[in-house]
């Protein structure tokens, strides 16, 4: 499984952007996927995830009510949607895959990771 993360960039308090996550080498309709983030000088941590074989989505607090995490079936792709940006939200965002329903908050329950893409936020 290969997970290519993109649409990161700079943005100004308030905005939104909406990030993508395109899956190769499988069919990940039953995966979990999920986004984590990195700030410079902090450990990574857990920002959404889908558990798409039922539907469940979950949210950490820090963006619960301004994001949205979906999929596209069709094109293998997970998205995470984050409106009203604030600078705290600056870093390195990664999706993540896996196909244990059981997954959570964790980094260590996901084996597959896209290589990151950056988001800033300016005030």
């Amino acid at each position: 499984v290969q997970l290519q993360a993109s649409g990161g960039g700079l943005v100004q308090a308030g905005g939104s952007l909406r990030l993508s996550c395109a899956a190769s080498g499988r069919n990940l309709s039953g995966y979990v996927m999920a986004w984590f983030r990195q700030a410079p000088g902090k450990e990574r941590e857990f920002v959404a995830a889908g558990r798409w074989r039922n539907g469940i989505t979950d949210y950490a607090d820090s963006v619960k009510g301004r994001g949205t995490i979906s999929r596209d079936g069709a094109k293998n792709t997970s998205y995470l949607q984050i409106n009203s940006l604030k600078p705290e939200d600056t870093a390195v965002y990664y999706c993540a895959a896996s196909s244990n329903n059981l997954s959570g908050r964790r980094a260590a329950g996901y084996p597959y990771w896209g290589q990151g893409t950056q988001v800033t936020v300016s005030s």
